[in-house]
């Protein structure tokens, strides 16, 4: 794969600290890694963004390119309306993934909240980029109450635009993991009629970088280059039975 569309079931769940550990795996094997962010809202000039954030926690040589950065913490395109800005189009992002393509040999493409979160007026989305592209999405999504819905969902919404998923990372495991939790390892495959690809631990983003990027393969399965085996951490994490 030369390009993944990272994307998850809403905002704030871990696409970031997922992306960059795509990236660490792939430094770590001799890969050039560069990492697009369509749009960046809720940052302000001169203060790192998401794909800077990836760059620093893979702890490697990585280009980043933002397409547009919006000030307010919104939907782009709500964001770029209310700011009087140019909208990113799809065709904008997968311009610039292909460009970028062609001179590395993995290119992650990390979306802005959820999948269908509009990029333009005629509403336009992340899922638009990756069928254009014909790239793989990742879904990222949380681990506990309410995740398989919001997984389904999106699983339906690609499999409507005949884009293709190439598996679900929970973005942040807990240190401490409640019931829906560690039953959600079972179900989640189900519902997104994918693979589960990888477990983030939380505050995995708060690790030194060293210690990150030595760390990165032990959350991610062997599709994404890591040594995570999904079966074992599925058992190993199993409730017992219900108490009668």
């Amino acid at each position: 794969m030369t390009v993944i569309v990272v994307s998850g079931t809403g905002t704030e769940i871990g696409k970031t600290v997922t992306t960059a550990a795509v990236a660490a795996v792939a430094l770590a094997a001799g890969r050039s890694v560069a990492v697009l962010k369509p749009a960046q809202t809720g940052v302000a000039p001169g203060e790192p963004g998401d794909a800077q954030e990836v760059a620093r926690l893979a702890g490697g040589d990585i280009t980043t390119l933002e397409l547009a950065r919006f000030p307010e913490p919104l939907a782009p395109n709500t964001a770029a309306r209310r700011a009087g800005m140019t909208v990113v189009r799809p065709h904008d992002v997968a311009d610039a993934a292909g460009k970028l393509a062609a001179e590395h040999e993995l290119v992650l493409v990390e979306g802005a909240g959820g999948l269908l979160v509009r990029l333009d007026d005629e509403g336009g989305t992340l899922a638009d980029a990756a069928r254009l592209l014909d790239a793989p999405v990742l879904v990222v999504t949380p681990a506990g109450l309410g995740t398989l819905n919001t997984t389904a969902l999106t699983a339906e919404a690609l499999r409507a635009r005949g884009v293709r998923q190439l598996g679900v990372t929970i973005g942040s495991w807990p240190a401490v993991p409640d019931l829906a939790s560690r039953c959600n390892l079972a179900d989640l495959p189900r519902e997104a009629d994918a693979p589960l690809l990888g477990a983030i631990p939380e505050n995995a983003a708060a690790l030194d970088v060293p210690d990150f990027r030595a760390a990165a393969g032990s959350w991610l399965a062997p599709v994404l280059g890591g040594t995570w085996d999904a079966e074992a951490f599925t058992r190993g994490q199993a409730p017992g039975p219900v108490a009668r």
